[in-house]
């Protein structure tokens, strides 16, 4: 490991160690099942029999991360890419076109690639990012498990990437990143080079996300909505605590949890299928605002 790299440590979770917390709260199975109480859960994570069918729910999830990142304010320039890998080929994957704005992806735009980055027949024959796919390429060959990611240049990302250091767990919501984020200390300029993206790759480890420095933030998910809701939270979570820095007083330090509550909050609340939960709220906006997205 190069020593301008930070790792993600993943070989212990809070269940490994006990069955309940020093307060006595259960540490049981991950799901969101532990959010929902009551009632119907309103969203199940699909499952498909049709990886066709796969296909376009996926794209059509991926055109509402776009919607989402522009409502937001992500989008710089032509900066900016989500993948999501492709449920009927793996070894390929579908990625935006170039210069298209976030806010008018649809389903229809996204371009199918495969590793050499050759454009397929059956999406968009249009250009795509060249810093996009080799960043995105390196991802999806070292994470089988990663089947979306999404990277952007948002402002207190690039803000935060300036300083160079993993985010203090400062708030309930932060929590979902302890021990499953990282730093890529290395910034090489722009990513056209597929070394870099090797470099991006290996710095993200097994981690949800990783902290470009100089550059921006980077997700990863099972689902592209778990890697869309990840962004969203790690975007915020940079804006929270560069707000947080800045209104310390001198001699204050920030209040940080303690590591079996920061421990016991990713536990519950950082699994793939409450992260996917928790982008569902977003896209129903996204469907009431403009449905369009979903041609």
């Amino acid at each position: 490991m190069a020593p301008s790299e930070t790792k993600v440590d993943t070989t212990t979770t809070i269940s490994d160690v006990q069955p309940t917390t020093s307060k006595g709260y259960a540490v049981g199975q991950r799901g969101s099942h532990n959010i929902a109480k009551g009632g119907q859960h309103p969203y199940p994570l699909p499952k498909f029999t049709d990886k066709y069918a796969e296909r376009e729910w996926i794209l059509q999830h991926m055109a509402a991360a776009f919607r989402v990142f522009a409502r937001k304010g992500y989008s710089e320039g032509t900066a900016g890419h989500i993948s999501v890998r492709d449920p009927v080929d793996p070894t390929t994957f579908w990625i935006n076109p170039l210069g298209k704005h976030f806010g008018l992806m649809k389903k229809s735009d996204f371009v199918h690639v495969n590793e050499a980055g050759e454009i397929l027949p059956d999406g968009s024959q249009i250009a795509i990012n060249a810093a996009g796919f080799a960043i995105h390429s390196a991802i999806h060959q070292a994470r089988p498990n990663v089947n979306a990611a999404c990277h952007a240049h948002s402002v207190y990302g690039k803000a935060w990437s300036a300083i160079g250091r993993e985010l203090d767990m400062i708030n309930q919501d932060v929590c979902t990143f302890y021990k499953s984020h990282s730093v890529y200390n290395d910034f090489g300029g722009v990513a056209l080079e597929l070394e870099e993206g090797k470099h991006i790759a290996k710095a993200l480890g097994n981690g949800k996300g990783v902290i470009l420095r100089n550059h921006g933030l980077l997700t990863v998910g099972e689902t592209v909505d778990e890697a869309a809701y990840l962004f969203t939270l790690l975007e915020r979570s940079c804006e929270t605590q560069i707000l947080a820095e800045s209104a310390l007083r001198p001699g204050e330090q920030l209040l940080v949890a303690g590591e079996e509550e920061a421990a016991y909050t990713e536990h519950q609340a950082g699994d793939s299928e409450t992260l996917y939960t928790e982008f569902q709220p977003e896209y129903d906006m996204e469907v009431y605002l403009n449905d369009d997205f979903l041609n």
